[in-house]
């Protein structure tokens, strides 16, 4: 019989999706941004990118080590 996923399971992998969206979105950003000449944003949406991207991360092997 398949183990139940957990709620805080469930969350970690809630939290791993979205902020895997946010860094991609923040992608989109950034071309904007460069398009619009604008480097002092395009920057933020870079930091912000990162940001997210680590967050993935660290949940990838929160999640790695309880599963």
């Amino acid at each position: 019989m398949a183990e139940k996923l957990k709620n805080k399971d469930y969350d970690l992998i809630s939290v791993i999706y979205n902020a895997s969206q946010a860094a991609e979105t923040c992608t989109l950003y950034m071309k904007d941004a460069e398009k619009e000449k604008d480097p002092e944003v395009k920057q933020f949406f870079n930091e912000v990118a990162e940001m997210n991207s680590n967050l993935v991360q660290r949940g990838r092997n929160l999640l790695k080590n309880r599963l």
